[in-house]
């Protein structure tokens, strides 16, 4: 056993990634106390730095979700919904929702102040109905734990394969409030959680706890910690969480460059994860497009910015002349119906096809408000998977292709490997599509289908791509109620068996 880390020196070599060493920089180096922990990202060389009590926050809050879930087997069913049943309720009550709406606000004043986006955090009037059906969905979704999956017959005895809670459920969240009761879901499955959500909705968060959830755990029966928040706005609290061993699954939703730290460190301490940190849709125009569904799938696809929002398209050359004005027209649309000016990327083969109009310098409504540029930007074929994360102005890449199998081989190298749609009417040019592209999600029409609630009537925990391997042995969709393990049980019923030869 070595000794404790007490202390770091600026310019100390470290070494990572099995041959690559990093640098201990002077801001580390000053920062660092005894009882502080610091982690060497294996696949980036990246270092950072928990100080104690986040390290002690965390494992505090990990602990009382590890406690909880050791006391869910003596659960019921019952209570649990009516966990759920009395959560939805607290959110209907309009006097303990109007002391969650003032915590909202000072959230979202702060925010601005910063000069933060604040289209997610804000919690809206269809954002606390979204909620409330969420929860009433979990009251009455058909309990699956301890179900029979399979029973094995032998001679004096059986086995029973039967359904399980995971553990507890590690999960972390950008600043959109309506995702915490979407973490709740983990409970049907016998479950716990243990979650930290953004800085900018923590005054938020800490709201709903004590005018909502914590009364709903209490007034159910359901164990203390059930559901626990770790109380920190520093970013080092989720690396914390993410390092501890007590996680049996780490959840992640938020940028892509953070999602992909967070899912290193959740590996590197041996936890499996669940990310989702790129998005970022396709519609592909098939052969055989119809110009009016193409644009009405365009359109429909750029309502607002979230991960699947249409973010690439790709138009044969032979189909041009006649679906980019259609593409231009839908995109004008959108934002049109945002009172901004759409923002147009391209390569450099399509520029061709883009008329005048959109060449010139325009206004683009960003997160920091109107900033002028360029309406139609030029970049290179290995950047048209990049997600744009926009604000006001729906901003997408448009890429010119020979045919659908181009395209399909442009999605499977550049593309996260998310969301895509063919728009074509042939049902061979489909079936192909289908079985050519490497995508979880597949669609002929919009890409905002794409969503738990939406779709399969499932609050989602979280979407994920196959950016970095497919999903073994469940969909891309993870759910509250799909987070199950399997247990073995052998009931004997002759009490003289035995295994001697």
């Amino acid at each position: 056993m070595g000794n404790e880390l007490d202390s770091l020196i600026a310019g100390t070599e470290i070494p990572y990634g099995g041959n690559k060493v990093t640098v201990v920089t002077d801001e580390i180096a000053s920062s660092f106390r005894k009882g502080d922990r610091l982690i060497v990202v294996q696949t980036s060389g990246d270092l950072l730095h928990i100080p104690s009590h986040v390290w002690d926050l965390s494992s505090q809050a990990v602990g009382s979700a590890h406690s909880a879930f050791l006391k869910m087997g003596g659960v019921s069913d019952d209570a649990i919904s009516d966990f759920y049943s009395i959560f939805a309720n607290r959110l209907s009550n309009d006097d303990s929702f109007g002391k969650i709406v003032e915590a909202n606000a000072e959230d979202v004043e702060l925010a601005k102040s910063k000069g933060r986006s604040t289209t997610r955090l804000i919690l809206s009037e269809k954002m606390r109905e979204d909620m409330i059906a969420g929860l009433r969905l979990w009251e009455n979704v058909p309990p699956r734990r301890g179900s029979s999956i399979e029973n094995i017959e032998h001679d004096g005895w059986t086995v029973d394969l039967i359904s399980s809670g995971l553990g507890v459920i590690g999960f972390i969240f950008e600043g959109r409030p309506n995702v915490f009761a979407d973490a709740t879901g983990v409970l049907r499955s016998g479950n716990t959680v243990v979650f930290r959500i953004g800085s900018d909705a923590l005054q938020t968060a800490n709201a709903i706890v004590e005018h909502a959830l914590n009364p709903s755990i209490h007034k159910s029966g359901l164990p203390e910690g059930a559901v626990s928040l770790v109380n920190s706005s520093e970013r080092s609290a989720g690396y914390a969480m993410f390092s501890d061993e007590r996680l049996a699954l780490a959840v992640a939703r938020g940028s892509g460059p953070a999602v992909a730290q967070l899912g290193s460190v959740s590996r590197q301490a041996g936890i499996p994860v669940s990310l989702h940190g790129t998005g970022g849709a396709w519609i592909i125009a098939g052969n055989s497009a119809d110009p009016k569904k193409f644009s009405s799938a365009v359109f429909n696809s750029l309502d607002r910015k979230v991960c699947n929002t249409l973010n690439t398209c790709c138009i044969s050359e032979e189909s041009a002349s006649q679906l980019i004005p259609e593409f231009l027209n839908a995109m004008k649309q959108a934002g049109d119906l945002r009172n901004s000016n759409p923002k147009l990327h391209v390569t450099e083969s399509a520029i061709k096809h883009i008329p005048e109009s959109w060449l010139s310098e325009t206004s683009i409504g960003r997160a920091e408000g109107e900033v002028p540029e360029k309406q139609t930007e030029i970049i290179s074929l290995e950047k048209i998977g990049t997600e744009w994360e926009w604000e006001n102005s729906p901003e997408v890449t448009l890429v010119i292709v020979k045919n659908t199998s181009e395209a399909v081989d442009l999605f499977n190298k550049y593309s996260p490997q998310f969301v895509v749609s063919l728009i074509a009417e042939d049902e061979n040019e489909q079936k192909s599509f289908f079985a050519d592209v490497n995508a979880p999600f597949v669609g002929n029409g919009f890409t905002r289908w794409v969503d738990g609630q939406y779709a399969l009537n499932r609050p989602e925990l979280g979407l994920s791509n196959w950016q970095y391997g497919r999903l073994f042995g469940r969909g891309g969709v993870l759910s509250g109620d799909s987070i199950l393990t399997i247990r073995t049980k052998a009931t004997q019923s002759d009490p003289n068996i035995s295994r001697r030869s």
